[in-house]
């Protein structure tokens, strides 16, 4: 491998002859002229326009026709659901009302051949917001938790004087409208921004990437976190749900069943390799993968008491033990397509079964490994 920019720049400092400067810093000019023809080759050409609009404005364009999802301003398919807690919505009412200054809102003319799209405005970054200011001006929000004003808590937007209802409504809110913008731009420009945030979930980074539009994507993932079965043998909590843990389990099962030998610690990293590398898929492969999914969640409402689940009483799945539960399921059928196990009830809640889905370092590559194939063996023991 080439040495970097800062490598020379060090290797300049320790050169003991002119000779030797006069090759090292002709090195670092390549680069910088190499990286400079990258920049340029990656440039975006997107227009944008800042702009002022009363919060009065933004929310009638978002509500106008809400209700059969042909309102001008709006939501996206690859973000989020409305996750924000009361405590969130809350404190960003307070800031506008003593104020302060909101982070700027992203917004993107959509130029499409779909008439039901060409002209809306789709909301690149401030969903939340938009979405809190609609709640509260429409009395779906009370607000609590507030410490600087707590005088308001309880208080719905009707219960505000009809002076100050008024000055909220025409506070501005700065406004970045992109133009001549790919939707490629756009899921790109949406995961720069949340990339990192506390609070975006990863596998809500990755609905709204690149990724997102994939056929692996749409076409198994999204699908299979649909699975009827899979909704009843793993339950999850509708917060779980809002963050996409459904998807994530989805993803997890093909990461895993596909490379779960070539796993290495970060599990984020392996996800997205797994996304990265798998991105297309024939309808062949597709029909196989949703099959042996569908195949997988019928075999454990059969014969696993609980479905994923630690005991009757638990109201949602860990991550850990479900990858162990699904793939080692899968990896059986694959050997023994008509396997019907005897006495799982033996190792399943066995304190062997139970040390390695718990404790530290549960997402080494050896426990990975070890766990998977200890339901695997297990299942095919006696056949």
């Amino acid at each position: 491998m080439e040495p970097q920019i800062k490598q020379l720049k060090q290797l300049l400092l320790e050169a003991n002859s002119d000779e030797r400067k006069v090759e090292i810093k002709g090195k670092i000019e390549t680069i910088k002229d190499v990286a400079e023809s990258e920049v340029r080759r990656h440039q975006r050409e997107v227009d944008f326009d800042s702009k002022e609009m009363t919060i009065e404005l933004v929310v009638s364009k978002y509500m106008d026709k809400l209700d059969i999802e042909e309102n001008e301003l709006f939501v996206p398919d690859y973000q989020r659901d409305f996750v924000w807690p009361v405590k969130n919505q809350s404190r960003l009412i307070e800031s506008l009302i003593i104020g302060l200054p909101i982070p700027h809102i992203f917004v993107a003319d959509v130029e499409s051949e779909d008439p039901d799209l060409d002209g809306r405005i789709e909301i690149v970054d401030g969903s939340q917001r938009i979405r809190t200011l609609h709640a509260f001006l429409n009395d779906e929000l009370t607000l609590e938790h507030l410490q600087l004003i707590p005088q308001l808590n309880g208080f719905k937007f009707s219960d505000l004087p009809t002076s100050r209802q008024r000055r909220f409504s025409r506070i501005s809110v700065r406004i970045i409208e992109l133009s001549n913008c790919t939707e490629a731009t756009r899921r790109d420009l949406f995961e720069r921004i949340n990339t990192g945030s506390d609070e975006l979930k990863d596998m809500e980074v990755r609905k709204g990437s690149k990724h997102g539009n994939s056929a692996l994507y749409n076409q198994v993932i999204k699908v299979c976190a649909d699975n009827l079965t899979f909704k009843e043998v793993v339950p999850l909590s509708p917060v779980k749900l809002k963050r996409g843990e459904d998807l994530e389990f989805s993803l997890r099962f093909f990461a895993y069943l596909k490379n779960y030998k070539q796993f290495d610690h970060s599990v984020k990293e392996f996800l997205d390799s797994y996304l990265d590398s798998n991105s297309d898929k024939t309808q062949e492969e597709i029909a196989d993968m949703n099959q042996i999914f569908d195949k997988t969640m019928t075999f454990a409402k059969e014969y696993f008491p609980f479905g994923f689940k630690k005991s009757t009483g638990s109201k949602t799945t860990p991550r850990v033990r479900f990858e162990a539960l699904s793939v080692g399921i899968a990896l059986a059928l694959e050997e023994e397509p008509d396997l019907k196990p005897i006495e799982i009830s033996k190792w399943l809640f066995s304190d062997e079964f139970k040390s390695l889905t718990t404790g530290d370092a549960s997402n080494s590559k050896p426990r990975v490994i070890a766990r998977i194939e200890y339901v695997k063996n297990k299942l095919l023991e006696g056949v």
